[in-house]
């Protein structure tokens, strides 16, 4: 039997995951890890932490499994994009990342704008400046710590830092590069116009592969250090979605999935560029060689639930803990006490600004309608409710482009809600289905690696091979009525408060 591991280096978390060439779960590990907010707005984290997670767990799945090293064939890692991470000449970190959900970078993205025009950006990159994308990062850094960069000699994404760690290569693939906003998304390279207009030697970047192509083996002491072989091959990966997507079988024409994680994403496939011209969505190539895909995000989905579980249902925790099952199964339970639209409560989910439809680093979040009837169980659904009213959004300007979708996947955490799905079932007007197959972005970078190894065919062979539905949602049509005139109302309160946002963040 032949083996493959994939790596989710996610923001909570790092997930490492090793299958066997059927898909099958052998063993799983994962250690957490700190988000730090030094200011409003503000997020990052330390690559060592990443380091150290993935090598824990490497050698955990090893030890657990007690496999021969010689038969753990290929490595593929999928990560958070658009993080930024800066190493020196002794290749070592040289400031804590600045990581994807940051908004501290609207004066760049104008910068930005001021430097080529937001028609030309999306020609090339397909997306216009955006706050939270590596190149306004880049940018930030060299502005306001220009000691730092000076001092830079390797630019890499989160995941592609762990692919250094491993192998001592400096490399990227198309998917993760795709968010830095740095790349030809159409011609999937570095784009020279773009690295020229803001001034940015390219030799600071790695080389753009594809994400099932092979880009190194371990190095010696890596593969000591976790009991894995040093001729263990390592391929692209994938940003965290694009691996996501090989993981629930988003791999054709036609297919899509919402995923639920500590942001919230809509993901259509397409073997054409598909641009939107406003830049409200993101396209980027995907892992499927000679494809892409057009994906809208909601900043605070998952992110949302967790802030309020976090800091008002202590109890629900502690009550979890008694009877050993997850807190959020108590959460949806009492969620779905609480009838469609929260007796009048709307939540908009802005903790960290918005991308979709937005693209708003100042907005923020708000409870609108709060009243003396409701309850912390209406808070909570209005939460889940005030999400998915998002990624609705989303999912409306993929029809407007005239991408179609008969069914959409579920995945991440949300997924996983029986409440959550009918909620997205009934504002998409369409079946939710989940997959039997639990790992998303870990197996998908799995079925990377095994491609890359050659144990399967194509990407599109594998998930036809591995992977199977599991449970449907329909929608409900009396819910689904009710959900369009709140969803209008939901769209009105940004375009309302939206003044006032700047205002806030002026003060």
């Amino acid at each position: 039997m032949k083996y493959l591991i994939g790596i989710d280096v996610g923001t909570s978390a790092t997930k490492t995951v090793l299958f066997d060439e059927t898909g099958g779960v052998i063993a799983s590990a994962s250690r957490e890890y700190p988000l730090y907010q030094p200011k409003n707005g503000w997020a990052e984290q330390k690559p060592e932490d990443w380091r150290e997670a993935v090598l824990d767990t490497l050698s955990q799945v090893m030890m657990e499994s007690g496999v021969f090293k010689e038969d753990v064939k290929g490595i593929g890692i999928s990560g958070q994009m658009h993080g930024l991470v800066m190493l020196d000449e002794k290749n070592e970190v040289i400031r804590p990342s600045i990581i994807w959900c940051d908004q501290r970078t609207a004066a760049e993205v104008e910068d930005m704008l001021s430097i080529m025009p937001k028609e030309r950006w999306i020609e090339i990159t397909a997306n216009p400046p955006l706050t939270g994308w590596t190149a306004a990062k880049i940018l930030w850094v060299r502005k306001n710590e220009p000691e730092n960069y000076n001092r830079c000699r390797h630019i890499l994404l989160p995941k592609d830092y762990i692919r250094y760690i491993l192998t001592g290569v400096f490399a990227t693939e198309v998917s993760d590069a795709s968010g830095m906003q740095l790349l030809d998304v159409p011609g999937r390279c570095w784009s020279e116009e773009v690295l020229n207009k803001l001034d940015i030697n390219p030799k600071l970047l790695g080389e753009v592969f594809e994400s099932c192509e092979v880009t190194g083996t371990l190095l010696p002491e890596i593969a000591d250090r976790t009991g894995l072989s040093e001729e263990t091959k390592v391929v692209g990966g994938a940003g965290d979605n694009a691996a996501a997507a090989v993981g629930t079988g988003v791999v054709k024409d036609g297919t899509a999935f919402t995923t639920i994680g500590t942001s919230g994403v809509v993901f259509a496939h397409s073997s054409q560029v598909t641009i939107d011209p406003k830049g409200r969505v993101h396209t980027c190539c995907c892992a499927v060689p000679g494809a892409w895909h057009v994906m809208g995000v909601t900043q605070g989905a998952g992110l949302s639930l967790k802030w309020f579980k976090d800091n008002f249902c202590q109890d629900y925790v502690e009550e979890a803990n008694k009877q050993g099952i997850d807190v959020y199964d108590l959460i949806n339970r009492d969620v779905s006490q609480v009838e469609a639209g929260s007796d009048k409560l709307i939540y908009l989910p802005y903790l960290m600004g918005e991308r979709t439809p937005h693209l708003d680093p100042d907005c923020r979040g708000v409870f609108f309608g709060l009243s003396a009837i409701h309850t912390r169980k209406h808070m909570l659904r209005a939460v889940m409710e005030g999400v998915s009213y998002s990624l609705s959004d989303c999912n409306d300007i993929l029809n407007e482009m005239g991408i179609r979708v008969g069914e959409m996947m579920a995945c991440g955490g949300g997924g996983k809600s029986p409440v959550w799905r009918q909620m997205l079932a009934d504002m998409y007007d369409c079946h939710v289905k989940t997959v039997a197959q639990t790992e998303g972005p870990a197996l998908g970078a799995a079925i990377l690696a095994g491609v890359g190894c050659g144990i399967y065919e194509s990407v599109e062979a594998a998930c036809d091979a591995l992977i199977s539905a599991d449970k449907t949602t329909g929608p409900e049509e009396n819910q689904a009525g009710l959900y369009k005139k709140y969803h209008q109302l939901y769209k009105e309160l940004y375009e309302d408060l939206k003044g006032s946002y700047k205002k806030l963040a002026a003060l």
